[in-house]
Parts: C-alpha cells; sequence; structure tokens
C-alpha cells in the first residue's frame, strides 16, 4: 500500500500497516512464485536491507539464492 505523505514523500507500509523504511529487514508472508523462473520464495524467507522505489513493487532487495528482485509491500511484515 502506498500512498503520499503530507510532506510529499513516498510512504510503504506492509501487510500489518508498519511503515517501512529503507534499510529494513522484512518477512515474506506467502509463498511467491519467481515468474519467468520455476523458483518459489517462500513463507518465513527474510529479507534484509531493503530499498523503497516508486512503481507498481514497492521493494527492490536482493533474496540469498535467488538474487535481485522487487517485492510488492501486501506479501511482507517487518521483522
Amino acid at each position: 500500500m502506498t500512498q503520499n505523505d503530507l510532506d510529499g514523500g513516498l510512504v510503504i507500509k506492509d501487510a500489518n500497516g508498519n511503515v517501512l523504511h529503507d534499510g529494513d529487514t522484512v518477512t515474506v508472508i506467502k509463498d511467491l512464485k519467481v515468474k519467468g523462473s520455476s523458483l518459489v520464495v517462500k513463507v518465513g524467507t527474510k529479507v534484509k536491507n531493503i530499498r523503497l522505489v516508486e512503481g507498481d513493487h514497492g521493494i527492490d532487495c536482493k533474496i540469498d539464492g535467488i538474487g535481485a528482485m522487487g517485492l510488492k509491500s501486501e506479501f511482507v511484515k517487518k521483522s
């Protein structure tokens, strides 16, 4: 869920409504299929050092064993 804050900054919230920041660690709350691959990001996977970006996927990150990818904030919770 993304929305603009009163000061014009980007605010991205996780599935529980907690505000996310660059460098946070999040946990995946649903099995996610990686598009164009047979890989799956499993429930409970911890993703460290996220970067918030504008666009359809609000989170850029690197996942061990998979690599760089974008995540939607509704599929993660703050750790």
